[in-house]
């Protein structure tokens, strides 16, 4: 293993939870070098999730949203254009795809590092890659390029998140429900989440997250749905008793957070895209297991999200309080 030289360039924009999983390269890098500074290029939407982590020296935010129409493209060439200014002697791209090599190409480091795996191109645009298999957890995947920066990988990553900011009347010690999700099938029904609500109380019940809640769920529900910062669902999951998460953003924030954490997966792959957390639960195809991550773990056919699990979840609820 080569030590590193200069300051980083770490890469990764986003999503959510992909920075989220990018974290303990972060942390393990500033442990071994702490001399270094450590800039993150991050896509501005997520810039917030890196407010008070020690780790991270300098933040360069990358507009994406500014890029778009007629005359996006010159905004993002004078954006791409300033990267070489920064300077920075290794760059580490852990997106891998072809906007994060050329961030890489355009910052003009003097050594880079990918990812194997990389798509569209991107792996190309690097001097070294670490061998990398898309058929591990992302967390373990960004970690080979560890040994790559003179740097063991760790037994325990760290996810060294900020403290946060709990919102005025949020409750502390509730069960904290987070509903919602991009992807098609993974986000409650309406029905399911009364349900669920429902079957929780009397415990208090917060929810969270970017999306409509159905109403009159009960005087024991406290909804914070589309009412909160990054720092304020960082502050929330963080004074949770417990999280119940569909496979989302905010279920990798738990994990990182090391709450108790039941994650909800319909049709995801929990061993690939679940909760970095052995500690954590699983709800899929009808049963609640713990979190595994090895390959020859058993593996449950695609099921939708349904009444025959609540009950399953409100004893899972009660367990943890025991």
């Amino acid at each position: 293993m080569t030590p590193l030289r200069g300051d980083l360039l770490l890469v990764k924009p986003g999503s959510m939870g992909d920075v989220v999983h990018a974290l303990p390269v972060a942390h393990a890098i500033k442990s071994a070098y702490p001399e270094r500074r450590l800039t993150w290029i991050i896509d501005r939407r997520w810039a917030p999730l890196l407010d008070g982590v020690e780790c991270v020296d300098g933040v360069i935010e990358f507009p994406r949203t500014e890029f778009r129409g007629a005359l996006g493209w010159l905004r993002a060439m004078a954006w791409f254009g300033k990267l070489s200014a920064y300077r920075a002697d290794v760059a580490i791209d852990l997106q891998g795809l072809m906007r994060s090599g050329l961030m890489v190409a355009f910052s003009r480091s003097r050594d880079s590092i990918g990812l194997s795996d990389a798509r569209e191109g991107a792996a190309k645009l690097v001097r070294r890659t670490a061998d990398v298999s898309r058929c591990r957890h992302a967390v373990d995947r960004y970690l080979q390029v560890l040994p790559l920066c003179g740097v063991e990988i760790p037994e325990s990553p760290a996810f060294p998140l900020g403290p946060g900011v709990l919102p005025v009347a949020c409750p502390e010690g509730a069960i904290v429900i987070h509903p919602f999700a991009r992807g098609e099938g993974k986000s409650l029904s309406d029905a399911a989440l009364a349900e669920l609500c429902r079957a929780l109380a009397p415990h208090t019940v917060v929810l969270c997250g970017q999306g409509a809640a159905p109403t009159n769920l009960g005087s024991h529900v406290v909804d914070f749905s589309n009412r909160t910062t990054l720092p304020e669902l960082i502050g929330i999951l963080r004074s949770a008793r417990m999280v119940i998460s569909v496979d989302s953003g905010p279920m990798h924030i738990a994990a990182a957070l090391g709450r108790p954490l039941l994650a909800i997966h319909t049709w995801s792959d929990p061993r690939k895209v679940g909760p970095y957390s052995k500690t954590a639960w699983i709800c899929q195809g009808g049963e609640i297991r713990k979190q595994s991550f090895a390959e020859d773990a058993r593996t449950l056919p695609e099921k939708p999200f349904d009444s025959s699990m609540v009950s399953a979840i409100a004893d899972w609820a009660d367990m943890q309080d025991r």
